[in-house]
């Protein structure tokens, strides 16, 4: 394994649960998805989380290299380079309507 195989993945707190409680954890892959891929083979509870049971990413999950969603790239296929970090960003849905009163 080179250097540059390596990338960081950052594991929201809502899921760190299924990661032994970290925040970030160091894996092999030169794509986006190999990275999930090695992530999910370390932490297997966290497959059921991130991917349908076809295998396809969850549509309700977001991915971010560095910056960019990696669906406005080149998905899985995304590549990886040297310094780079993927950050999981569940979703939020639902929340409160707030009303000023008059």
């Amino acid at each position: 394994m080179h250097l540059n195989d390596i990338m960081r993945i950052h594991i929201p707190t809502s899921l760190r649960q299924y990661a032994d409680e970290k925040d970030a954890v160091e894996v092999a892959g030169r794509t986006a998805g190999e990275g999930l891929a090695n992530l999910t083979a370390q932490y297997p509870d966290l497959r059921r989380q991130l991917y349908t049971d076809d295998g396809k990413l969850r549509a309700f999950v977001n991915f971010y290299l560095n910056d960019e969603d990696i669906r406005s790239l080149q998905q899985e296929n995304t590549p990886v380079k040297e310094g780079d970090s993927l950050s999981i960003v569940p979703s939020i849905a639902g929340g409160v309507e707030l009303t000023i009163a008059e």
